[in-house]
């Protein structure tokens, strides 16, 4: 074999080996979307409050509050799957992931810190609809609400 061809032999190699890699890449990147996260900070509330994720994505709650929060779907506006859900997030780091399948809305409250009125909307609990602080505030319920869409990342 002349330099030559071998030359162009390692270059053919080389290509054929990136165009593997990257495709390889590609490939992973549609079987496994990132997460997206849901944060209970150091508070009575999700953040962010609305989230979009794609068909195939997972949702992590992740509680980094000291108190034990949960995760309730409504199942009344629930389209995007998961009805039923009724997990506890422990304080100081408990976890959720949900994959979501099919697109839809994934509307969904803390069971401790939000109920449901008449009409199947999340409302703070306590009097007149809401949470009392020691000042004697009213917050508000603590709820948020995951859409699914069609398509790829």
């Amino acid at each position: 074999m002349t330099s030559r061809t071998f030359r162009w032999s390692a270059l053919a190699l080389a290509v054929i080996c990136l165009v593997g890699i990257s495709t390889i890449g590609v490939a992973q990147q549609s079987v496994a979307p990132a997460a997206r996260q849901v944060i209970v900070p150091d508070e009575d509330r999700f953040t962010p409050f609305a989230v979009t994720v794609r068909v195939g994505q997972i949702v992590q709650w992740v509680n980094n509050d000291t108190d034990d929060h949960s995760v309730v779907s409504i199942d009344a506006f629930n389209t995007a799957g998961h009805r039923g859900a009724h997990a506890i997030l422990k304080a100081n780091g408990g976890t959720l992931n949900l994959t979501f399948n099919h697109a839809g809305v994934f509307p969904f409250y803390c069971a401790f810190h939000a109920t449901l009125d008449a009409d199947n909307q999340a409302k703070a609990p306590g009097p007149d609809g809401g949470i009392q602080d020691p000042n004697g505030n009213f917050g508000t319920p603590m709820s948020g609400v995951i859409t699914v869409v069609e398509g790829t990342n």
